[in-house]
């Protein structure tokens, strides 16, 4: 019962710390990256590598495209331009993920004091501010030691075992498992990252990994259709389009995950590099499909969200 508590402090501690970077990043960086976004969208290239820049920077891809579907709905962006910053977006992440899963133990630890002396000395201050994006960065990297180390003594435990091997063989199952959990937890960059530290240990085998991968990157695209629900058809198109292309990815990528795993020994990567990279190899792929329709995909979004039909206002 310890062992699993000290599991779940250190998955909410993963959640909490991708929070604090999101929320610090947008605090102190909120504008310029606005503006980076809304001055970059007059070509593909330039949209999908301000995309990639800003999510690098945000370490999440739901808030660039809350960003990218406010202005939509303001009319600052037509929807074609606005997918392809998500689909920088998306590579984005998986950039940052790939940092955050190198062995950088050492690290964690300057980070909190160091960010933790700044905030407590000067919280009112950019200074203060970037404190907490450190901290954010610091708790990151320690939660993936602590499970890391929590799980250790669950590898040979027979009742884990179990458990994780109800999800093997049912790609779709694992998918929408790590769906689900990428809502919840608000971010598709932990459960990559918590995918990827469970494989290293074995507890989870590769083929269950790379489909919770899939799932975690469709739970980021259901993550922005759900957050934007109530905002203008203009704004959902954005999000709806970032779904699409993310459905359609995992729809073709669903076939080749026994393929993925089978050569993943003769590349002599660890599990869980070849998860990091799977995701990043993901992502990537679908930039090089889709960059180029990104109109046809606008169009349907407008199709399936037209907009509202202009009342007639007599004042």
């Amino acid at each position: 019962m310890q062992t699993l508590l000290n599991l779940l402090a250190g998955v909410a501690l993963l959640v909490w710390g991708t929070h604090n970077v999101r929320a610090g990043i947008l605090r102190l960086y909120g504008g310029p990256l606005r503006r980076l976004l809304r001055r970059s969208v007059s070509h593909r290239g330039t949209a999908f590598f301000a995309g990639l820049a800003v999510t690098g920077l945000l370490q999440s891809s739901t808030a660039t495209a809350l960003i990218v579907a406010a202005f939509a709905g303001q009319g600052l962006i037509a929807t074609a331009p606005a997918l392809a910053v998500m689909l920088g977006a998306d590579v984005g992440t998986s950039l940052v993920t790939l940092v955050l899963s190198l062995e950088l133990n050492w690290l964690a630890p300057i980070l909190i004091v160091s960010g933790v002396t700044l905030y407590l000395r000067q919280q009112d201050t950019p200074y203060g501010r970037f404190g907490r994006i450190l901290i954010g960065l610091g708790l990151i990297m320690f939660a993936l030691q602590w499970i890391r180390t929590t799980t250790q003594p669950m590898v040979d435990t027979a009742g884990v075992k179990v458990l994780f091997s109800t999800l093997t063989g049912d790609v779709l199952l694992d998918v929408l498992v790590a769906a689900i959990a990428a809502v919840v937890v608000y971010s598709s960059l932990a459960v990559v990252l918590l995918v990827a530290t469970l494989a290293s240990l074995g507890i989870i085998g590769l083929p269950v990994a790379l489909g919770l991968v899939l799932g975690a990157n469709l739970g980021s695209g259901l993550l922005g259709m759900l957050s934007t629900l109530q905002a203008e058809s203009e704004a959902r198109r954005v999000t709806l389009g970032n779904f699409l292309f993310k459905l359609i990815g995992c729809a073709l990528a669903i076939p080749l995950i026994g393929h993925a795993a089978a050569l993943v020994p003769r590349t002599g990567l660890s599990p869980a590099n070849a998860v990091v990279l799977f995701h990043l190899a993901f992502n990537l792929i679908l930039a090089v499909l889709f960059l180029g329709f990104t109109n046809p995909i606008a169009r349907l979004a407008e199709r399936l969200l037209p907009s509202p039909p202009a009342t007639d206002d007599p004042s």
